[in-house]
């Protein structure tokens, strides 16, 4: 594969993972009332930061950006790529030659760390959520959606597989 299949690669199976996560998280909110992350409150922590703020009290009582669902959206995207990415970083794009479960799922618990301890306690949540009132049904629920999300790239790695390759 040339940099720009790679590239292309990349990009794809990142978005069709993190479209893969939505479309769990969807099914979760509609069959089992589970809510998942606002990310309106995603493109708030991202906007606020080109003005210096990068923590919240609570992001709950900050004033709401213009555009900040669609910089939420957008920003959530972004990462699926990266993490798309960062897995073809250790197991090469030839993955797809033969893909297997384990590399991508692993992506996906490994990627967890992101929100427990970067994105919860900018927001004022806590490590790990520490503060919210079920500190261990977030955590739980940050962990099914990022393992969905290591399904999801496994799924679109087959799908692109059969397409592409």
């Amino acid at each position: 594969m040339n940099e720009i299949d790679v590239i292309l690669t990349t990009i794809v199976i990142g978005l069709g993972a993190t479209a893969f996560m939505d479309a769990f998280a969807w099914l979760q909110n509609r069959f089992l009332r589970i809510s998942g992350l606002n990310y309106a409150l995603v493109g708030r922590w991202i906007i606020g930061m080109r003005n210096g703020q990068f923590t919240h009290n609570t992001i709950l009582q900050s004033f709401p950006q213009r555009y900040e669902l669609t910089v939420g959206w957008v920003f959530h995207y972004a990462i699926g790529v990266f993490y798309v990415g960062c897995m073809f970083a250790i197991t090469d794009v030839n993955w797809l030659e033969a893909p297997s479960l384990w590399y991508p799922v692993m992506i996906g618990v490994v990627s967890v760390s992101a929100p427990l301890f970067i994105m919860q306690p900018a927001f004022g949540f806590g490590l790990a959520a520490s503060k919210v009132p079920s500190p261990w049904v977030a955590r739980r629920q940050s962990l099914v959606a990022h393992i969905s999300f290591g399904v999801g790239i496994y799924v679109a790695g087959v799908a692109w597989s059969q397409l592409w390759l």
